[in-house]
């Protein structure tokens, strides 16, 4: 059986960084102070009324096949994440193959909102480990200011839009040590956008709605649960983790699931300042950051942790 790992990541934010104050001068009631103590983001990037996920996608992507020293056309497998497609259909890993070139690559999406990119990172694994596939994009890719309601202050000041993207090539020494994905739709509605396009038209609310402190509670226990769960699958310690790069939703969550891992925050790789909650794309954003400044080097242990709506949690601890 083949093994796999990372060989190159990208990351892309649209824009110009959008500070907590310019969004009170949008006229939404909230301020620098009340967002940042409560979440630690300060910023957030929003697309151009013309980009979509494919767009920002295909930005990371190249970047992630530059890193890795690949072409398009080397790549037989596309995954996206993506809770904001460009369209009912086809697949955004469709749209982004062909605009990438590649005219060969197996490709669809994986929905698993904020968990997504750990569930399409794990996908991937499979595919390569059966040896049915050699070298996989695996992207997450958000446009969540598209679903956001601005009359919420509780909500809109929270998320942004971004893409990240690694590639995973099949490998003779192990990458990936272990995956968990998991789901509960028993919590469908802490979490959602509950409208649907019927006939033409939209039904429902098609706006993101969340029980903020249902949530938090909910992503502390399951993010602590789930890093237990990988090291012990891979048969190492918790102080053999050099790294954490866990989905960027609020800065204490971060702070709570190091405490319950007793892992100093300096080994937490930390984003949500600069582009706050952009689901999918927190992780590989996350990770590209850390990659890029030299904070993960080869043969660190790093571990990927996703939570979001559904609900759905998981990850992934690697050899990098």
């Amino acid at each position: 059986m083949s093994f796999c790992r990372i060989t190159g990541t990208g990351g892309y934010l649209p824009g110009t960084p959008v500070s907590n104050d310019d969004l009170v001068a949008r006229g939404i009631d909230t301020s620098d102070e009340w967002i940042a103590d409560r979440t630690g983001i300060r910023f957030r990037h929003f697309a151009a009324g013309h980009e979509h996920s494919s767009d920002l996608a295909l930005h990371a992507s190249r970047k992630a096949l530059d890193a890795a020293g690949r072409q398009a056309a080397d790549i037989d497998l596309i995954v996206v994440a993506t809770s904001t497609p460009d369209q009912v259909f086809p697949s955004t890993a469709c749209i982004l193959q062909n605009k990438l070139g590649n005219r060969t690559a197996t490709a669809f999406d994986v929905q698993a909102v904020c968990s997504g990119f750990v569930y399409a990172l794990t996908i991937a694994e499979k595919f390569i480990r059966s040896g049915s596939h050699r070298c996989a994009l695996v992207v997450g890719a958000e446009v969540f200011s598209r679903i956001l309601d601005w009359d919420d202050r509780g909500t809109c000041v929270l998320f942004g839009d971004g893409a990240g993207a690694v590639l995973l090539e099949r490998s003779v020494e192990p990458g990936i040590l272990a995956s968990a994905l998991h789901a509960d739709g028993h919590y469908h509605d802490i979490l959602s956008v509950p409208g649907q396009v019927c006939n033409g038209a939209v039904s429902g609310k098609p706006l993101l709605q969340m029980d903020g402190q249902a949530v938090f509670k909910f992503a502390v226990r399951v993010l602590g649960d789930t890093a237990v769960e990988l090291m012990q699958a891979a048969e190492l310690p918790m102080n053999a983790l050099d790294w954490l790069v866990p989905h960027q939703a609020n800065i204490r969550i971060l702070q709570s699931t190091a405490r319950r891992l007793d892992l100093p925050m300096e080994r937490v790789v930390t984003t949500v300042a600069e582009h706050g909650n952009t689901s999918a794309a927190s992780v590989p954003l996350a990770l590209d950051v850390a990659v890029r400044d030299g904070r993960i080097r080869h043969g660190h242990h790093v571990m990927l942790e996703g939570v979001g709506g559904g609900f759905t949690w998981g990850g992934v601890l690697l050899r990098y």
